[in-house]
């Protein structure tokens, strides 16, 4: 059965978490960057420090070393919405947007999705640009995976926590018996793939604001900008280059990461089989979409080349940077790029999507029944990195699959009972169920003429995303809630 005292005990610490960013936010406003916004993160900033304190004392006496599955569900989910409501205050307070838009900009930054209902970006305070920056970096690894980082009390239950934060179908590669130490990995290689980001783009010519403003966007493959031109502001092949690189860092498994940095060998992201394939499919599809734009007189060779690995790097990672004017592209591109975002990044990685594993393991199915076919009496196991897949495993993933594409269409015909057209509809739910960020069609842009019921809409679309489908379902189902 759920302990709700347990739960809400934990959620203290994502608002205490907020209150502490914003309260520096706040003071960056007054020291730093001279704004005059220090009073619109202040404010919120106070209510959550005071909110937290006063969740902790009244449930001091709950355990958190016991932790169940179910409490961890229910954390996971209430933790991106509690967080994606606290982080829209300074958003509603600087921008002066409504309180619908401001949870939306929110949540879209804190599960790195990178849809906006903003404009006018570059005249905005630069203490609330890089807010909206830190937000998708503190999204990237997971606000859940903070709270087991520094709790250390949670080595039991956390666990369970990282298995409903961490996306993926295998869930039990752990780096550290100890599940803080493994929290405390992860965030290491993060900080330091994000700190190499930054010094590149400074190298590559953006100034210090712009270079970690990016950087943190970048990593964390959400897609927010600091200008409404996105990369294309810097006019540099040689940045979009260096945001390709970085792009796919964020998109592969941070664990395989530290295995590569503890083992002194770069070979190991070849073995990976998932890692393997996904930089041979990005390579094909850049390929092919470069091909395409230059036989439709797009661009050169070199620049056809540039954008087209580019957005498909941004499209497949689920960033959702954008360098070329995607509207004046040959129709067909536009598909091109959605099936894109739906293939995905790695899993346990910060990319969203279905994930290349997911991909691997369902093309392997459907071969595998195909021999079937052909060879009724033969035994085909099914092998994922030389180990046969487990049939719950198998499962997962079919499931995983067939939600992914209900999902898409429900939240689509949903989206169209509101005013907006297919396209765009469909588009925009690509973009946050895959935590992708920009769409087609009349949210080509941004997300403004999408009206308020299709903002909510979304903004739970960007969660489901975010938690993989299941971590969220699972609490509609009677029997979560029973003894």
């Amino acid at each position: 059965m759920v302990q709700l005292d347990r739960v809400f005990k934990l959620l203290a610490m994502p608002m205490l978490w907020m209150g502490i960013v914003q309260l520096v936010f706040s003071l960056l406003s007054l020291v730093l960057f001279r704004d005059k916004m220090a009073a619109k993160f202040f404010e919120p900033a106070c209510f959550m420090l005071v909110g937290a304190l006063v969740i902790n004392f009244f449930l001091q006496h709950s355990d958190l070393s016991r932790i169940g599955f179910r409490d961890a569900l229910l954390f996971a989910t209430l933790t991106w919405a509690l967080t994606g409501v606290l982080g829209a205050f300074p958003v509603m307070l600087v921008t002066g947007v409504s309180f619908t838009d401001a949870v939306f900009e929110s949540v879209s930054a804190l599960t790195t999705t990178g849809a906006t209902i903003l404009t006018g970006l570059d005249a905005m305070p630069k203490s609330f640009l890089m807010y909206r920056q830190f937000l998708q970096w503190m999204g990237g690894l997971g606000v859940v995976i903070f709270v087991v980082a520094v709790l250390p009390m949670l080595n039991v239950g956390g666990m369970r926590l990282l298995k409903a934060e961490t996306p993926g179908p295998v869930k039990d590669d752990k780096l550290s018996p100890r599940i803080a130490n493994t929290a405390h990995y992860l965030w290491f290689i993060y900080l330091l793939i994000t700190a190499l980001c930054a010094l590149a783009y400074y190298a590559g010519g953006m100034n210090a604001f712009d270079a970690i403003a990016h950087s943190l966007s970048t990593v964390s493959t959400g897609g927010f900008s600091t200008h409404d031109a996105s990369m294309w502001y810097f006019q540099s092949h040689t940045l979009l280059a260096i945001s390709n690189l970085f792009m796919l860092l964020g998109a592969i498994s941070f664990a395989l990461h530290f295995r590569v940095l503890h083992g002194r060998s770069l070979k190991m992201y070849w073995r990976d089989e998932e890692t393997r394939i996904f930089l041979l499919i990005v390579l094909a599809l850049s390929l092919l979409l470069a091909f395409y734009l230059f036989s439709e007189n797009r661009y050169a060779t070199l620049e056809s080349l540039s954008f087209a690995a580019f957005h498909v790097v941004s499209f497949i990672t689920s960033t959702g940077f954008g360098a070329a004017d995607l509207a004046s592209w040959p129709p067909a591109s536009a598909m091109f790029l959605v099936i894109c975002a739906y293939l995905g990044g790695c899993a346990g990685s910060t990319a969203g999507g279905n994930k290349i594993i997911r991909d691997i393991i369902t093309f392997k199915v459907i071969r595998r029944e195909m021999q079937q076919l052909i060879h009724p009496r033969a035994i085909l196991p099914l092998r994922y990195q030389g180990d046969e897949v487990a049939n719950d495993v198998r499962n997962a993933v079919m499931g995983f699959m067939t939600f992914a594409a209900g999902s898409s269409l429900v939240l689509t015909l949903l989206l169209m009972l509101t005013g907006l057209d297919f396209w765009s509809s469909f588009t925009a739910v690509v973009a946050c169920i895959n935590v992708l960020g920009p769409g087609f069609g009349e949210v080509g842009s941004n997300f403004i003429p999408v009206s308020d019921a299709g903002i909510w809409l979304l903004s739970g679309a960007m969660i489901l995303g975010r938690l993989e489908y299941f971590t969220v379902l699972a609490l509609f189902i009677p029997v979560f809630w029973r003894r």
